[in-house]
């Protein structure tokens, strides 16, 4: 679906936040079909990208990778 979002772990390696939230914009962008929200979608639009990062970070740090140090 979003072929331009980049991988968010690589072995043990996590993406950081700034990554992650790149990640979630983009993935909002393509749900959406707004590159930019208007005015009257901004403050549902960012909260969406909020929400979508939070739950990837905490994905990530209750992810188990084994063989990980």
């Amino acid at each position: 679906m979003c072929r331009s979002i980049v991988r968010l772990r690589e072995g043990a390696q996590i993406a950081g936040h700034d990554d992650i939230e790149a990640a979630a914009r983009q993935f909002v962008r393509k749900v959406t079909g707004f590159s930019k929200p208007a005015p009257h979608n901004e403050a549902v639009f960012e909260q969406a990208v909020r929400e979508i990062t939070d739950a990837v970070e905490r994905l990530m740090e209750g992810l188990v990778i084994r063989g990980a140090g």
